[in-house]
Formats: structure tokens, C-alpha cells, sequence
């Protein structure tokens, strides 16, 4: 198998894992109501980003890599796209970040400051500012004209290039714009950001511990849980650098020293995939890291993907019960520590649910006679 057969195989494969996992994120937020909160709003757009770059990014990619024919701007929106799905992430876990920090540093003012409607606002600005910097080089910062006029005597016809990105896209858009402006401040802005946070949360764990909070002030135990989404979203935006950034190095190499030389394909197609990666692994980091959003993904898997519904354990009856209800309606299931059976002709408590059947009582049934009469009074 050659090298661009396996690297195809690999994308394929992390297109499949990103869409499924990124679609359990969403689909968990979307009815857990314990995880429908404004920092999850934005963990959902950041998922949304990673499933569109399962569905349409990777495959974009790939058609790139095989340099077909095709005019300028078609080319060129195949290759902005997954340029819009890197910047909307980047927003989004910037709006983690200052999210985070207000709910640490003044958290009785948080439910004041972020709201909802104010979360979906951002996030619908977010994806506004990701199209227009990711589609600026359709608006003419691009090489189409170089690559028109060098491949009209070549295989393309008249108005076609060869469609790579590297030949499309100028190197000083993906380096200054992209990558310094775009990319490298907001991670900067990030890393600050999360630093305050833990220097913030580390004060007040030892205010905490030398004296109780004062009223109004929240308990260690809930300061605590803040550090450790805190956490756990700082390792995502570790994540996201450690799998952009050989990318974007590579880039900067190719355009501040032109004499060394272009990366070696193998080299290119690690990076790419890299980037791509990042899309796989923020599930992961939900389900090892957040209690909730592991709980909801068994649940869902349980339900709906193994379609194996939660057994009720059978109960024990108590001696002289009945587990019947031959009047009326049958019983609702009985709920554990709550519902139980009575022995036979008890009361039933208020409130409670099991339906005791009564103890028969005798009665005498006359008997008719052929023609079916009562027999006379007196008659044995």
C-alpha cells in the first residue's frame, strides 16, 4: 500500500471517529438538561466545528491532494473551508476560556453577565467572523491569476489550475493572517486567560481552608469543581495547540526560508492528519474528565446504539402478599425504597402506589332451577 493510500485510509477513519464522537457531545447536551448551560453552549459549536470537518473538511482535503482540474474560486472554497472550521474552534474555546474566568473570579455576578441568549448571540458572531476570515482569499488575497496563466499550456484547460492548496492559497495569508493573527494571539490570550483562572482559584482554596467563606461566597467543594472544568478545558486547548501548531511551524519554515526547501510529502501528510485529529479527541477528554458527560454517553450507547433498555430488578414479595391487582387498572412499577407490598387485607398508606388486593369475603349464590328460577323461599 503506498503512503497516499494509507494517509487517505487515515482520514477516512478519523473523519468516521470525529462525526460519531462529536455527534454524541451534541446529542448528550441536547437532552441531559443538567448539561444545557452556557459553557456546554459553546462546547456544542465547538463540536459542531469538529463534526462538519468530519463531514466536509476531510473530504475536501483529501480531493485537494490529488491536485485535480477545476476553476480558481472552486478550488479556492475547498480549501478556505477547513481555514472556517479552524477559526470557528478557535472562537469557541476563547469563549470557553473567558467563560470560565468570569464564573471563577466573579461568580456572583455570573448569572447577571452570561446568560443564555447572550451565549447564542456570541456563538452566531463567532461562525460570522470564521466564514469572513476564513474565506478572505476568495475576495482576492489568493493566486489564482499566477496559476491560470502558468497552466494554460499544461493539462488544465483555459480558467482551470491544478487544485492544491498550497498552490491556491498565498503562503503570507496563511502565515501572517492565519496563523499570527488568527490562530497564535487567540492561544496566547488563552494561555493567560487560564493562568488567571488558576491563580485566582488557588487564592481563594487558601482563603477556604484558613477560614470558612464568608455568606454569600461559595463553598470549597463548589470552587473546586470550577477548577476541575477549569481543568479539563485547559486540556483541550493544549490539545488544540499541540496538533495545529507542527502544521503552521512547517508553514512559517516554508515562507521566512525559501532556500531550505519544501517538507517531505510523508512530513506534510503527518501534520495534516494531526490537525485533523484534534477533531477525535475532545470527546474523549468530556467522557475521561466530566462525570456528567460520561454518564450521559453510557446512557445514550446503552439505549439507542446497543439498544438494551435499563432491566428493573425483580422484586422480592413479602410473605402473604399479593403481587396482583385483579380490580382495575394494573399497578405502576414499584419504585425501589419507596413502594412495597402490604400483607393481604392492610390499609394501604397514603400516597402509595400498590394496589393490595382485599381479602375475599364468602356469599352465598343461589341456585336456579330448569327454567331457570329462584327456588322458593324456604327450599333446601
Amino acid at each position: 500500500m503506498s503512503g497516499f493510500s494509507v494517509y487517505i485510509a487515515v482520514e477516512l477513519a478519523i473523519a468516521v471517529l470525529a462525526i460519531l464522537g462529536n455527534v454524541l457531545v451534541c446529542w448528550a447536551v441536547w437532552i441531559n438538561s443538567n448539561l444545557q448551560n452556557v459553557t456546554n453552549y459553546f462546547v456544542a459549536s465547538l463540536a459542531a466545528a469538529d463534526i462538519a470537518v468530519g463531514v466536509l473538511a476531510i473530504p475536501f482535503a483529501v480531493t485537494l491532494s490529488t491536485g485535480f482540474c477545476a476553476a480558481c474560486h472552486s478550488c479556492l472554497f475547498f480549501a478556505c473551508f477547513v481555514l472556517v472550521l479552524t477559526q470557528s474552534s478557535i472562537f469557541s474555546l476563547l469563549a470557553i476560556a473567558i467563560d470560565r474566568y468570569i464564573a471563577i473570579r466573579i461568580p456572583l455576578r455570573y448569572n447577571g453577565l452570561v446568560t443564555g441568549t447572550r451565549a447564542k448571540g456570541i456563538i452566531a458572531v463567532c461562525w460570522v467572523l470564521s466564514f469572513a476570515i476564513g474565506l478572505t482569499p476568495m475576495l482576492g488575497w489568493n493566486n489564482c491569476s499566477q496559476q491560470e496563466s502558468r497552466n494554460s499550456s499544461q493539462v488544465c484547460g483555459e480558467g482551470q489550475v491544478a487544485c492544491l492548496f498550497e498552490d491556491v492559497v498565498p503562503m503570507g495569508y496563511m502565515v501572517y493572517y492565519n496563523f499570527f493573527a488568527c490562530v497564535l494571539l487567540p492561544l496566547l490570550l488563552m494561555l493567560g486567560v487560564y493562568l488567571r483562572i488558576f491563580l485566582a482559584a488557588r487564592r481563594q482554596l487558601k482563603q477556604t481552608e484558613s477560614q470558612p467563606p464568608p455568606p454569600g461566597e461559595r463553598p470549597r467543594s463548589t470552587l473546586q469543581k470550577e477548577v476541575h472544568a477549569a481543568k479539563s478545558l485547559a486540556i483541550i486547548v493544549g490539545l488544540f495547540a499541540l496538533c495545529w501548531l507542527p502544521l503552521h511551524v512547517i508553514n512559517c519554515f516554508t515562507f521566512f526560508c525559501p532556500s531550505c526547501g519544501h517538507a517531505p510529502p510523508w512530513l506534510m501528510y503527518l501534520t495534516i492528519v494531526l490537525s485533523h485529529g484534534n477533531s477525535v479527541v475532545n470527546p474523549f477528554i468530556y467522557a475521561y474528565r466530566i462525570r456528567e458527560f460520561r454518564h450521559t454517553f453510557r446512557r445514550i450507547v446503552r439505549s439507542h446504539v446497543l439498544r438494551r433498555r435499563r432491566r428493573r430488578e425483580p422484586f422480592k414479595a413479602v410473605p402473604g402478599a399479593e403481587q396482583e391487582c385483579p380490580e382495575g387498572p394494573p399497578s405502576a412499577p414499584l419504585r425501589k425504597g419507596r413502594d412495597f407490598l402490604l400483607p393481604r387485607g392492610r390499609t394501604r398508606r397514603a400516597g402509595s402506589r400498590v394496589h393490595v388486593r382485599r381479602p375475599p369475603f364468602s356469599r352465598s349464590v343461589p341456585t336456579l332451577d330448569r327454567g331457570g328460577r329462584p327456588p322458593p323461599a324456604g327450599a333446601a
